[in-house]
């Protein structure tokens, strides 16, 4: 054999190597049947804030080839208009009739939302069956001490923040890692020493980039386990505080891309903050391509309500909620029908659009369907893995999706086939009724043509609604 030979059998080898390793890693998951999922829930993100979804104005090129490359839904519903019974939602199975935390309590109240002892959350689930767990980012279901600590609630490890205010906070002079503290460099303006809430004088480390990059220093320990890890960021949620401190709630490090854009600037950095996270999802998926686990590992990416209009910011300038009526803490559609995509190379079937009515308390189910495991009795939660298999007529469906909400007077809303009913206040006011195959953005109300309809909700709402006392209508 010449030389030559020789020399281009060595190159060819050399080659392939990264190859061959990333193909065996790949196989190795594959036999140990085990897929992982990555779950990233952005906060606050309407329905129309991506490109995929209609955005004109905003950038968002990795999630919207992440769609491009799996299956979006486009009629995928939060838990709840708001974050904590959304979060709780989705960790239960269970919706807000029945879920233990149904509302964000605010401080005074701050036990009654957290997960209770009894609770079992996803991330048990896969625990049970193996899998290593994390959670990075905005907790919101208990806090130190309390019975809804991540790390009780199945989470190996937890970074981030627990509480929902202190997650306002983008410049925080620290975060959670487990039940310690983690110190940062920012310099507070106003901060509440014990929750965290407030701004900062001199921001340094924004929270997002923390956590984030720690989220990839675990992403790289554990790669070659079976994981769930489950990263719920703050962005684009407005500082609260800092909106009524400074008028401008829409924290960033800098404007980027649309710096020059002739907005005002919480507007400039509504649309930085989404654009940041759509760089961060862009990260996500060239690490599994890296670590070739690629194939094997689901990414689901969503936003846990609808959007604000908390920082200064005008939702009506990006079109937020696209062609729904209603923002976060509204049971129009706007408030609650979520973006939802799910990408998983080889399984799910890329460029697919799925018309599937589900929600959040059906991740519970499908996880239990992919992990093979039964699923707990007392959920209301059906796996949606038959349509993202591509098998729709294996596919099962919900007699009706259900919320309530205790804020503003409390309102319920209930959701079958295409018919929307909305009861506020909640438990006794008048029933509004929409049919959504007509009437997407929920402007005509037809409850008066159609009173049998209207009962047939009522009926549900009752049904649905199991009293905890915990949870009192606030105005």
């Amino acid at each position: 054999m010449s030389n030559f030979r020789i020399l281009l059998i060595i190159l060819l080898a050399v080659g392939a190597l990264p190859w061959l390793i990333n193909t065996q890693a790949e196989r190795a998951n594959a036999q140990v049947g085990k897929p992982n999922l990555i779950f990233i829930i952005a906060d606050d993100l309407g329905y129309g804030d991506l490109g995929c979804y209609g955005q004109k104005l905003i950038q968002t090129p990795n999630i919207d080839r992440m769609a491009a490359e799996g299956m979006k839904f486009t009629q995928f519903y939060a838990g709840s208009p708001v974050c904590a019974p959304s979060r709780s939602v989705l960790m239960t199975g269970k919706h807000t009739g029945h879920t233990s935390v149904r509302g964000n309590a605010g401080h005074a109240e701050a036990h009654i939302q957290s997960l209770r002892k009894e609770d079992r959350t996803i991330a048990h689930i896969f625990r049970d069956a193996g899998y290593v767990t994390a959670q990075f980012g905005k907790w919101g279901l208990g806090e130190i001490g309390s019975t809804g600590h991540p790390n009780i609630m199945g989470f190996d490890y937890f970074f981030g923040y627990l509480n929902q205010s202190h997650a306002h906070n983008y410049f925080p002079s620290f975060l959670i890692r487990n039940s310690e503290r983690v110190p940062l460099r920012n310099v507070p303006e106003r901060e509440d020493k014990e929750r965290g809430d407030g701004w900062a004088r001199v921001k340094v480390d924004y929270s997002h980039d923390v956590i984030v990059e720690e989220s990839f220093r675990w992403l790289e320990r554990n790669r070659d386990r079976p994981f769930f890890l489950y990263l719920p960021v703050t962005i684009p949620h407005a500082n609260n505080e800092a909106a009524r401190g400074t008028g401008d709630g829409q924290e960033t490090p800098d404007y980027g891309i649309y710096n020059d854009k002739p907005w005002r600037n919480p507007d400039k950095g509504q649309a930085a903050m989404i654009t940041r996270l759509d760089r961060d999802v862009g990260r996500i998926l060239a690490k599994l391509k890296e670590y070739g686990i690629d194939r094997n590992t689901l990414v689901i990416f969503t936003s846990d309500n609808g959007p604000h209009q908390e920082g200064g910011n005008d939702p009506e300038l990006f079109d937020a909620n696209g062609p729904l009526r209603g923002l976060k803490r509204a049971l129009y559609d706007g408030g609650i029908r979520v973006p939802f995509i799910v990408r998983w190379p080889g399984r799910v079937k890329a460029g697919s659009v799925s018309d599937h009515i589900g929600y959040f308390g059906d991740v519970f189910a499908t996880v239990c369907e992919l992990t093979d495991q039964p699923v707990p009795k007392g959920l209301d939660s059906i796996s949606f893995l038959p349509t993202l298999l591509g098998k729709s007529r294996d596919q099962k469906q919900h007699e009706y999706l259900y919320w309530e909400f205790y804020e503003q007077g409390g309102r319920q809303a209930v959701r079958f086939g295409n018919w929307k009913a909305i009861r506020q206040p909640i438990f006794t006011g008048k029933v509004e009724l929409y049919d959504l195959s007509k009437d997407l953005g929920e402007t005509t109300d037809v409850a008066d043509a159609h009173p049998d309809i209207v009962a047939k909700a009522v009926a549900m709402m009752e049904k649905a609604h199991v009293p905890d006392p915990a949870w009192k209508v606030r105005r």
